[in-house]
């Protein structure tokens, strides 16, 4: 029990660390604006920290083997294909969750969309986006969909990779001995924690960047145990990887085609998604307790023992 408790505070102390200092130096070199134009792009470095934390505490401090103890395996089962559309599934329904809200309403021609975009380039250049999106073949929503997925089970999936060897590979496996329900709340605390330099620059919530804080903080929680079950179901941390992918890759679907409503209300980082990832997580208790042959959550110390 020790030593897992000793792990885990080296990992979550060398990935604020480097995450934060990444984070801190960026800031402190890129002036404004152009830092929270190219906050995005310093994200994807952001993401590898846990990565490089769990090599660190795994193999030099801990001397410990990497592929066998944190389910680094490649062997494919239905649980990947589970991963890489759950989270597209998410997304849709908090996109119609969000239709729902008062002053907020579905629109196909994407008008609210293009209205974002007003602050970041030239009338001209937003109308050419409106031309090409008119111009294509299928709806820019189901492309969307489309290159989400494929972005999800590959490049995005690599940047995931980044991140979920430490949340789901290391962390997950160290603190199974809370059990299932409490290590994943536990673990969504501190990755939502940890999105906090990217979140007070504008990232993910643009309007509300110091409540951003907190909501990509509910968010995170919320949708941990989803992780947590898909990785262990998978037996592969690989699976997390793809979800990831897939979450960062699909997102934007939530609120594609929304008009009115704000970063705080709508699409699954949102009110609306909140909701569905609590339905979700109900969906997922009453599974396991009632209609699982084999629980997993009853065995999450097994596990990940």
């Amino acid at each position: 029990m020790h030593r897992r408790i000793n792990k885990s505070i080296w990992f979550l102390a060398l990935t604020f660390g480097l995450s934060w200092g990444l984070a801190y130096s960026f800031f402190l070199i890129v002036p404004e604006p152009a830092a929270k134009k190219y906050v995005g792009v310093m994200a994807i470095g952001y993401m590898f920290a846990p990565l490089l934390a769990t090599l660190v505490v795994q193999r030099l401090i801990f001397k410990e083997p990497l592929k066998v103890p944190l389910e680094i395996s490649f062997k494919i089962n239905a649980w990947f294909a589970v991963a890489l559309l759950l989270p597209a599934v998410l997304a849709v329904a908090a996109l119609f969750a969000s239709g729902l809200l008062p002053d907020v309403d579905l629109s196909w021609k994407m008008e609210h969309l293009y209205e974002r975009f007003a602050h970041q380039f030239t009338s001209a250049q937003v109308e050419a986006m409106r031309a090409q999106s008119e111009a294509l073949p299928l709806h820019p929503f189901w492309l969307a969909l489309i290159q989400g997925l494929i972005a999800g089970a590959t490049i995005n999936a690599l940047a995931g990779f980044g991140e979920e060897l430490g949340w789901r590979g290391l962390l997950q496996k160290e603190l199974s001995f809370l059990g299932f329900w409490r290590s994943s709340v536990f673990i969504g605390l501190i990755w939502g924690i940890w999105h906090a330099p990217l979140i007070v620059k504008g990232h993910n919530y643009p309007q509300h960047p110091l409540q951003g804080i907190f909501y990509m903080t509910y968010f995170t929680i919320l949708y941990a145990p989803l992780f947590a079950y898909v990785r262990t179901r998978a037996k592969s941390v690989l699976a997390a990887a793809i979800m990831h992918g897939s979450l960062n890759g699909t997102a934007g679907l939530s609120f594609m085609l929304l008009k009115g409503g704000d970063d705080l209300s709508v699409g699954i980082l949102g009110h609306a998604g909140f909701l569905v990832l609590a339905l979700a997580n109900a969906v997922l208790w009453i599974y396991e307790k009632w209609f699982a042959k084999n629980p997993v959550i009853a065995g999450f110390r097994h596990f990940n023992g």
